[in-house]
């Protein structure tokens, strides 16, 4: 029977069939992003747009054929099952093959599917209600299986791999044109052959025209509908892609930020192990990142600050929601200690709490708060034994002038008496040594620098530092032949050095060995602005050596780790007191159970050292020739000291001399008698005065009485700058060196000559 088709209906099956491939692909792409139950949503839904696109096409080819004088009509009954049979293979072949997506689940799913959509076309034939007999080329049927086959492969396969939106398009295209090649491919193998009887009109039919009406319409708002919810999907996830993009830029970058600040930050969890730490906290402790993570705070600390944390600070935090300003010391990696201030705070954010933490290193503070403290201790010693040295001169004085006449005033014969007042003047002279080291310490003694050169002055001691130590104690000295000299008081560098090879000898009861070297080095010493050459005399031994402790309070006046009787403490004290007053700096290097090594550095002697020395040497020869020139006779001698007991033994002393003295406990009570046109030949003023000290009474002399001179006497060194240029006298002092200042003023006016009890050899 000849048979026609409407071209319009057969594109519009087309169109139909590829907006449903376009449609069931974009559902199943959806899927491939959702999980849980929306993936089951978006598989179903490309299910159903599939099957009843592939329904629809297939129904609107059936429509476009005509048969002349052929009336068509459908059984509803079959009608309705060649419309679930699709959408059913075609679910269950998008589930099997999102469920296990391999070869074997793909070839299957697309031979069920394909055998599914096939049964469809041949059920809808079936309903097909007509005068005529149907029958089937068998070729053509096979085609049609292998197409429908082949096309739901494809489509199976590429629902699971997804496609950009163009190769997704170009494939909607190919599948809607395979799965209409199916269609028309089993309609050319139909045969339909007219009977002759007429053909009963059936009740049960549907117009042809409305049913294709309906379908058409319906299929196209179903997948209008399946692309519109596809599109929205789409949006919202870009949107939340979007958002999540954002929100991994910005946590890596607040990651970032945090690793990289230059502050030691960190978070804890809730047991107290470490979450993150920034770079600057690992630089601080000096670990790895993968070293701390997850290690407990306290395991980093000391034991003292664990303790402090787990029983007081952590309790605080959790109660309160902060801890501020806690002090602990924590263990870097190399085993050195870092005292920190910690301040940790809690807080609360949507993923639950924080807990926020940041380190202050406060390791140099605490140094410089200790150096602080121990240079207020040091001054306040030192202002403590300025003013106990300036008293205990006083004392020394009236004891060492009275022991002096007495010795003129007992009888030669008295031998048992001479050695008893011997005896008692050897006592004072011990206690000005003591007092002189006291002043050392404190840098308010009177150097008297020069160039000296360190192998000459070793040397020269040499015998007597031997004699110093045991036998079995060894001293070696070491002195490179272009050693520099150094500017430096002689006579304070020897004692400095005896007593420092005492302390070698005592740190070595079993034996050993001093070495005594000079080295030239060059260094920026604190306070210093530029790089300076420097004379170092270094003792070293191998003895007992010193624990950290120990050598922290090494120079500390009167620290003696000897037993009682065997040290004063004041030896590394009083080498610390000579090398600030000198210029440079005393160095203790010390490890126990090793030896010491202490290293006194000196400035080099200079032209103004060497002119310096040369007056020394001048006003030693003008001390020596004072020393030859007799008393003076019938002198009239003024004496001021706020001390009673000075100012009764300095007038004897003078008086014994035969000289005329008047004595005043004040200097304005000598300002009194000398404006008083009173003559004196000489003024002796103590310089330690309440109201006017000598040197001020001496700078009013000096334009009212100019040509009136006047010695200076004090206890220690505390003079200022302009005071040292006067002539001076150093407590305690004996007959012959009040004389001796007393011609000196006399005889030479120039200023600058300081006399002591005892003069240098």
């Amino acid at each position: 029977m000849h048979t026609t088709y409407n071209l319009a209906l057969v594109a519009l099956s087309i169109l139909i069939a590829v907006a449903g491939s376009f449609t069931a692909l974009d559902l199943a792409g959806r899927s491939r992003v959702a999980h849980g139950w929306p993936r089951h949503v978006w598989l179903a839904a490309a299910a159903a747009c599939m099957g009843l696109s592939i329904w629809s096409m297939h129904f609107i080819g059936m429509l476009a054929l005509g048969m002349p004088g052929m009336d068509i009509q459908y059984d509803l009954g079959l009608t309705a099952l060649s419309f679930f049979v699709p959408i059913l293979v075609t679910a269950i072949s998008f589930f099997a093959v999102g469920a296990r997506s391999n070869l074997i689940t793909l070839g299957v799913g697309g031979l069920f599917m394909g055998l599914g959509i096939g049964a469809m076309h041949y059920i809808g034939m079936e309903a097909m209600t007509l005068h005529a007999e149907l029958s089937y080329d068998r070729a053509w049927v096979a085609l049609s299986f292998g197409i429908a086959i082949g096309a739901s492969t494809v489509a199976l396969w590429l629902s699971d791999k997804g496609a950009r939106p163009l190769l997704q398009g170009v494939s909607a295209v190919a599948m809607g044109f395979a799965i209409a090649g199916m269609h028309y491919a089993a309609m050319a193998g139909a045969r339909f052959a007219p009977l002759d009887a007429d053909m009963p009109m059936s009740g049960q039919g549907l117009d042809l025209m409305t049913l294709a009406s309906a379908v058409s319409g319906a299929t196209f708002i179903v997948l209008y509908f399946g692309l519109a919810a596809s599109m929205h999907d789409r949006r919202k996830a870009m949107i939340s892609e979007r958002e999540a993009s954002s929100l991994r830029l910005s946590e890596e970058r607040f990651r970032e930020l945090y690793s990289k600040t230059p502050l030691p930050l960190h978070s804890l969890d809730s047991d107290g192990r470490l979450a993150s730490v920034s770079d600057t906290w690992l630089a601080l402790v000096g670990y790895r990142r993968e070293d701390v993570l997850g290690r407990h705070l306290v395991s980093f600390m000391t034991e003292a600050s664990a303790r402090q944390m787990l029983e007081h600070d952590w309790p605080l935090l959790l109660e309160t929601g902060e801890c501020l300003n806690a002090e602990y010391r924590l263990v870097a990696r190399a085993g050195i200690f870092v005292d920190v201030l910690a301040s940790t705070r809690i807080e609360e954010v949507s993923g639950g709490s924080l807990i926020l933490g940041g380190l202050v290193n406060i390791s140099e503070r605490r140094q410089a708060e200790a150096a602080l403290r121990q240079a207020q201790k040091m001054e306040a010693v030192g202002k403590l034994t300025g003013g106990i040295a300036h008293d205990f001169n006083n004392l020394l004085a009236v004891v060492a002038g009275n022991l002096e006449l007495l010795r003129k005033r007992v009888p030669r014969a008295e031998g048992r008496i001479e050695h008893l007042i011997e005896n008692a003047l050897l006592a004072t002279r011990r206690g000005e040594g003591l007092v002189q080291r006291l002043l050392t310490f404190a840098r308010k003694q009177e150097l008297r620098p020069s160039s000296v050169s360190l192998p000459d002055l070793v040397m020269d001691m040499r015998e007597l530092l031997q004699r110093s130590v045991d036998a079995n104690i060894t001293v070696d000295m070491r002195f490179p032949l272009n050693l520099p000299p150094a500017y430096v008081d002689a006579n304070q560098l020897e004692m400095v050095l005896i007593n420092l090879v005492v302390n070698a000898r005592d740190a070595m009861p079993n034996g050993g060995a001093i070495c005594i070297e000079g080295q030239c080095r060059s260094a920026t010493l604190e306070g210093k602005d530029c790089n300076r050459e420097y004379v170092v005399l270094v003792v070293c031994d191998n003895g007992c050596g010193m624990t950290p402790e120990i050598l922290a309070r090494a120079t500390e006046p009167f620290f003696t780790t000897k037993g009682p009787g065997k040290g004063t403490g004041l030896g590394l004290s009083m080498a610390h007191g000579l090398a600030e007053q000198s210029g440079g700096r005393l160095q203790v290097h010390s490890t126990p159970e090793k030896g010491t090594t202490i290293e006194l550095w000196l400035p080099l002697s200079t032209m103004s050292a060497e002119k310096h020395d040369v007056e020394n040497s001048e006003n030693s020869g003008n001390h020596a020739h004072a020393l030859a020139v007799p008393p003076r006779a019938s002198l009239t001698v003024l004496v001021v000291d706020d001390d009673a007991l000075v100012l009764e033994n300095t007038s004897a002393l003078l008086e014994d001399l035969g000289y005329s003295v008047t004595a005043v406990d004040s200097a304005l009570a000598a300002l009194s008698l000398l404006r008083g046109r009173s003559h004196f030949d000489i003024l002796v003023t103590d310089h330690m005065m309440p109201g006017m000290t000598g040197a001020q009474l001496a700078d009013t002399l000096q334009t009212e009485r100019p040509g009136l001179p006047v010695l200076l006497v004090s206890g220690y060194a505390d003079l200022t700058e302009g005071n040292r240029r006067r002539h001076t006298l150093a407590k305690p002092f004996t007959q012959a060196s009040l004389v001796q200042a007393m011609n000196q003023v006399m005889n030479r006016p120039n200023p600058g000559v300081v006399v002591e009890l005892y003069p240098s050899r």
